[in-house]
This record gives structure tokens, sequence and C-alpha cells, in this order.
């Protein structure tokens, strides 16, 4: 019986022994940290998926990392059949290439030390073009091979050996794991995060592990600092009113614009001058020095239209590769210039969904240039819908973050060859159509622009042999409805579910429609705008117009609640 409780003790001693060797007992042993790569990248005291490149001790950095680091709000765009690399920000906009050292910023010459490459299907970038755009600290220790990269604006809590003998950084959290360094003190440490009473560290020379929380003390925040900020551009804006803004559709011929009556309280006018020529990116233009000076005499700000001329194709390979948009910028900056124009108003429309981060990427590039030259930069986008071709491509919130304005199309709710007769833009719908952008995309109120119709549809019913009904549609403006209801003696009433007047009769035995765009359409219209406090509106277009509207719409905006 003594024998097995002598047993039993010495047994107890030991597990008593073993518990306090492992709890209390540091392993003295030393150990190099071990790295996935040669020249590893930490973000945070981890080791990230891949490598830098070290090139006369210059950094590399791979592009996967970056997008890590950086985020989707700084993007870099890579080529990989051309090798273009294009960095972009609020301001500026960078282009380089692999295995060049020519690179230019916003136009200019910016002079490369070391070229980017690529390496096993992998793009790096030289460091110091992200510091300039980003504010991206990299900092390369040639002690220990490691790469660390600050974000700009991050605070790091800083701390210092406390004094303990055992103040090392371990490769885990647990004393018995062989330690890497031996912390003197009084020597800072980056505190990255707490676990299990361990603390991920990195020393002054770079090297991460685990050091025991009680051998720290916390000294001071270190706040990484941010690279100065160039004054935002503040786009144009009427002081204490909303823009009012119409599209002048400029076909073959040119606009008369003896012929133009007073339109109050207009003050922008978008011409449809410029379009996509081919898939090279060339633009072709009509403008008219004419009504370019008519414009600016009516004190009329002209935000140009650049259309992809509806085009699927062409507009893919137009917006597929750096040179093409860059020409296409440079084209539009060009006619700003020599024609004297304050915006550039965007009408990208019958566009493949495969397509929608090129043309996000194509606006990203041209809004700092065009910027630069003080133009102010807009997009047409259209309600939210299923379409492939006409909705679905568009990342309005994307490109809400980039433009000064988007015009929201609100029109064509029943379109040319709807198999339903309606409104063109019913009330319900375009405040509906509003919304959706606002609340689904987060556009800012203050950057949307109502567009509103000034045409409408008279649309014809037509029952056939087999009693089905069959619908057709022409557009008409203004104009020509008043002269309908007074032609035929018609007395429109008032239609509560689309929110504006209707009238109908029969022609040839058929069943003729209208919703009819008049002052009450356009009225209830505006007051969405003053609702959710919009940037102002839009109409399409000022030929479809009765010249009374301009002051019903001006009239509108200037009303207080």
């Amino acid at each position: 019986m003594r024998v097995i409780i002598f047993i039993f003790l010495v047994g107890v001693l030991v597990v008593f022994g073993w518990y306090g060797y492992m709890r209390f007992i540091p392993n003295s042993e030393q150990k190099d940290p071990v790295y996935e790569a040669k020249y590893p990248i930490l973000i945070h005291g981890v080791e990230a998926e891949q490598g830098a490149i070290i090139e006369n001790n210059e950094v590399k950095l791979p592009l996967s990392v970056l997008e890590q680091v950086l985020g989707a709000d700084k993007p870099i765009r890579y080529e990989p059949d051309t090798g273009s690399i294009v960095l972009t920000t609020a301001d500026k906009v960078l282009h380089l290439k692999t295995d060049s050292l020519t690179a230019t910023i916003n136009q200019k010459p910016y002079n490369l030390t070391i070229t980017a490459e690529t390496q096993n299907d992998t793009v790096y970038i030289p460091a110091d073009p992200l510091a300039l755009l980003y504010g991206l600290q990299v900092e390369y220790m040639q002690e220990t091979g490691t790469v660390t990269l600050l974000s700009e604006g991050e605070s790091i809590q800083l701390g210092e050996a406390a004094g303990d003998k055992d103040a090392a950084i371990r490769t885990e959290a647990t004393i018995r794991a062989p330690f890497i360094h031996k912390v003197p003190e009084g020597q800072p440490l980056r505190i990255w995060k707490e676990q299990d009473g361990w603390l991920l560290v990195q020393s002054a020379n770079g090297w991460t592990g685990y050091v025991n929380k009680t051998s720290i003390k916390l000294t001071q925040i270190d706040q990484i600092p941010s690279k100065e900020q160039a004054a935002p551009f503040i786009a144009w804006k009427v002081l204490g009113n909303k823009i009012n803004m119409t599209w002048e559709a400029v076909y073959e011929r040119k606009i008369d614009t003896t012929k133009i009556s007073a339109m109050q309280g207009l003050n922008v006018v978008s011409p449809t001058w410029f379009s996509l020529a081919d898939d090279k990116g060339t633009i072709k233009g009509k403008a008219d020095t004419t009504y370019i000076k008519w414009a600016h005499n009516q004190g009329l700000q002209i935000w140009a239209l650049f259309s992809n001329d509806f085009e699927p194709d062409r507009t893919t390979k137009a917006l597929a590769s750096a040179e093409t948009r860059f020409s296409m910028i440079q084209q539009l900056i060009g006619f700003a210039q020599v024609y004297g124009l304050q915006g550039i108003n965007l009408d990208f429309e019958n566009v493949h969904t495969s397509d929608k981060a090129n043309f996000v990427q194509f606006v990203r590039e041209l809004t700092p240039l065009l910027h630069e030259q003080g133009l102010v930069v807009s997009v047409d986008v259209t309600p939210k819908s299923n379409s492939e071709m006409w909705s679905l491509f568009l990342d309005r919130a994307a490109l809400g973050g980039i433009v000064d304005y988007m015009m929201v199309m609100a029109y064509d709710e029943h379109w040319a060859s709807s198999p339903k007769s309606g409104s063109v833009a019913s009330l319900p719908w375009t405040e509906n159509s509003l919304v959706r952008i606002m609340e689904e995309d987060g556009v800012p109120s203050n950057k949307l622009i109502l567009s509103m119709p000034l045409y409408t549809r008279i649309w014809t019913e037509k029952k056939g042999d087999d009693g089905k009904v069959e619908v057709s549609s022409k557009a008409v403006g203004m104009e020509r409805v008043k002269e309908i209801i007074k032609e035929k003696k018609l007395k429109p009433v008032f239609d509560a579910a689309a929110g504006q007047n209707y009238v109908e009769y029969t022609e040839e035995g058929n069943r003729t429609r209208i919703w009819i765009e008049d002052e009450v359409s356009i009225k209830a219209r505006v007051a969405l705008v003053r609702k959710y406090d919009l940037a102002g509106v839009a109409t399409w277009q000022r030929a479809f117009q009765t010249p009374p509207i301009w002051k019903t719409i001006d009239d509108a905006i200037k009303l207080k609640p």
C-alpha cells in the first residue's frame, strides 16, 4: 500500500513539475523566423500570400497584395495584352507599362527608377508611385529582408519591453516556442493584436512574433501620415437654385438659334455633338460655333454630350484598352479647349453587360483629367431594370462615386415597341426610379438630376381578326398633342395612377390613347426634385417643348414649401 502511495505521489510531482516546466520555464532555443517568400510582405504583422521583388534596394509589390491593402476605392488597372497599368485617384491618373521607365501622370512625364514587371503571371508595381498616389508607406529592412506595408492615416499602438528578463519575440503564442529575438529594454515595438495573453508584435528590424503581454508596456499611438490632399474639384452649380438643363438634339442640320424662343430659368444646354466613330476610339464631332456663341451670350453653360453611338461591339473594343480610352479622353479635352465647353455629358447606351467594369474604368480615368481642365463630368443612366444592354451594364454605385452629376433618364417606362399602352414616365415609376438609385446604389441626392421627357407617345390599339389587340406608337412633342386636343375637341381627364392628364379617342376604328406631358406632369416631377433635394432637372429634348413649359419648370423649381 505504501508503495502505491509513493508511486502516486511521485506521479503527482512529475505532473506538477512538467506543468510548471511547460508553464513557467521559457524555451531558450533561438530560431530565425520562417517566411514563405524570399522578401515577405507583412501586413499588420501577418505575411501576405505573395512576396515582393527587390531591385537596387527598391521594392516592387504584387498587384494582388495591393488590391488587398488599397481596396476598390483606390483601383489599379492592369491590362496583360499591352502591359498597360493605370493607377487612378480622384485627381490623378498615372499610366505606365511593364518593362518601361516611361510613364505619365495627368498627361505629364513621370520618371520611374525601376520598371513594373511580370513574373509567373503576376504583375509587380514599383512602390514609389504608390506612395505618391495613395500614401502607402513601404518599409524594406535589408537585415531581415522584410517589407512592411502601412496605410496612410493608420493608427498603430506602440510598446516597449517592461524590464522583464524574458521579453522575447517567439514564433508562437506560448512560452515553450523558440524565440526569434530578445527585445532590449526601451526598444519600440509595433503591437498588432492580442491573443490569449500574448501580443503579436513587430520589431524595429521588421521581425514579427509573439511576446507575453506582461513583458510589454504600452507607450504611444503612432499615426501614419496622410499624403497632402489636393483641393477637391467643386462642380459648377447655381447658388441657391437648381441645375436646369436641356439636351439639344443635333442631327445632320445645324440648329437655327434665331428660332429658339426664350427659356426662362434654363442654365445648361447639352448639345449632342460628339459620338464614337470607330472601335479605335476616334470621336466625330458636330460642334457649331454659332450655337456656342448664342449659348454663352444667353449665360448658359455648355455640357456637350459624348455618346457611344449606341454601337455595342464598337464600344467593347474602344473601352477595352488603356490606349483607346486615353485617346478618347485626349480628344474630349481638345474639343473642350477649342470650343470653350464647361462640361462633358456621357451618354453610353446599348452596351454589353460584360463591358460594365471597362465603362467604369473609362469614367475613372476621364474624370480627373477633365476636372484638371475645369470641366464638369456627368453621366446619363437609365432607371434600374433587367435589360441586359440598357440597364445592367451600368454600375450606378461606382459611377456615382466618381462623376459630378448623374442624370436619371426617367422615361420610356412604356417604350416605342411596348406590347402595352401606357405613360412614358408615370409619377410613381419616376419616383421609384430615383429612390432605388439612392437607396440601393448609395448615390447621394445632391448628385442626381431628374431627366424628364418633353415628349409623349400616341398609342394605337388595333384589334385583329383573332381578337388580339396589336399596339403601336409614335413619339410626338408637346405642341402636337395640344393640336390634336384642339382639333378633336378632346377634354383631358386626370389619371391619378399616372399622375398626369390623359385623353383617348377613336380613329379609323382603333382606340387611340395619349398620356399627356404638360404643366401638370412637369410640376409633379419637379416636386420630386424638391422632395428629395436633388441637384436639378434635365429635359429631353428642347425641340419637343412648348415655350411656356420653361416658366413652368422654373417656377416649380423655385416654389417654396
